[in-house]
């Protein structure tokens, strides 16, 4: 991806940009985020088994720093973060590059006559305006979609410094890498706009709200860049496959191979759900879009399984991983048989 980059800047003439984003640009973010985790995962130990008294509070934090911390988790977290930093803005640089590089040829006509005939010959996001409405229901959306921006940096960093096994911490990672990789060719295999910057009459009755603005936000940004010749920025318009539905679909398909407790399963797969309504109610996708987003998802998920050591089980949503770390080796981590009827458990 970062040669992608490089590449395709180098033939458009253009310079590669560091896009802002949530809690600032990538190269502050990121390590705000991993300190942010580390004083979360060290203060409440602090407070509950120091009493916040200095002394008993440096033994605290030097035996959760050799226990937790050693050479694995540090490796593991500096080649996480590094490797998606590079993919995440590679990414953006590569879709603001993409109507330059690909001309202003877009798929938008063809997806939406797709969409009517999914729907009956009837507009997605009308159906489920009706059905909906748009007032509260349409605040709600949009406070799930925009959860979407800082989901993304958060939950990677608490897998990378969390995970009790080092090898989930590389799975997720690897995984998140390739579908933002696989997102970004299909912008330049099947370019849009998507329906709620190429089709905005139907989506005028919408109450305003954060999803609303950004979207005017993005559409001006992009304005800006290819007709007002503002050098610096990224334009982020770019349609087809549903990135928002793939990685919500990779954090859901992750916490339910990786963490046991249930209703993290049930909230992250609600929260993939109703991502998928709002990619639809807000005309940021096309119906295909979503399809193609799962799509992602599902090949990231598996891909970065097998890279990261893991061996899927032939039935159930389980697996185990095959890598041995020093701390969690491979038989702490197989699932234990089960007991049959007239045969003793293993």
């Amino acid at each position: 991806m970062g040669s992608l980059a490089v590449l395709t800047a180098i033939s458009l003439d253009k310079n590669l940009v560091d896009p802002e984003g949530f809690l600032g640009p990538s190269w502050l973010r990121l390590p705000m985020l991993v300190f942010g985790a580390l004083l979360l995962d060290m203060l409440p130990r602090i407070i509950w088994y120091a009493r916040l008294k200095p002394k008993a509070s440096v033994q605290v934090f030097k035996d959760r720093w050799h226990s937790h911390w050693n050479r694995e988790r540090i490796t593991l977290v500096v080649m996480g973060l590094v490797c998606f930093y590079i993919t995440y803005v590679s990414y953006r640089n590569l879709k603001s590059f993409l109507p330059e590089a690909m001309g202003l040829k877009k798929y938008d006509r063809q997806l939406h006559i797709l969409d009517q005939a999914l729907f009956f010959g009837h507009e997605p996001a009308l159906v489920l305006h009706d059905l909906l409405g748009t007032g509260i229901v349409a605040h709600v959306l949009s406070t799930i979609y925009l959860w979407f921006l800082p989901m993304v940096p958060l939950v990677l960093t608490a897998w990378l410094i969390w995970s009790r096994n080092i090898s989930f911490g590389y799975w997720f990672a690897t995984s998140q890498c390739l579908a933002w990789s696989l997102g970004t060719a299909s912008y330049y295999a099947l370019p849009t706009l998507g329906p709620g910057f190429e089709y905005t009459w139907l989506y005028q009755d919408l109450d305003n709200t954060g999803t609303t603005q950004l979207m005017d936000a993005l559409n001006t940004g992009r304005e800006n860049v290819y007709w007002g010749g503002i050098e610096g920025a990224v334009q982020s318009v770019a349609g087809f496959a549903s990135l928002h539905t793939a990685i919500t679909l990779l954090v859901a398909l992750m916490a339910q191979y990786t963490i046991r407790i249930r209703w993290v399963h049930w909230a992250l797969w609600t929260n993939f759900g109703l991502t998928i309504i709002a990619t639809l109610y807000f005309g940021w996708h096309y119906v295909a879009d979503d399809i193609a987003g799962i799509a992602i998802a599902l090949i990231s998920f598996y891909l970065g399984g097998l890279a990261s050591g893991q061996k899927f089980e032939r039935h159930g949503l389980s697996s185990h991983p095959t890598t041995t770390t020093s701390r969690v080796p491979v038989e702490e981590n197989r699932p234990r048989p089960t007991k049959k009827s007239g045969a003793p458990a293993a």
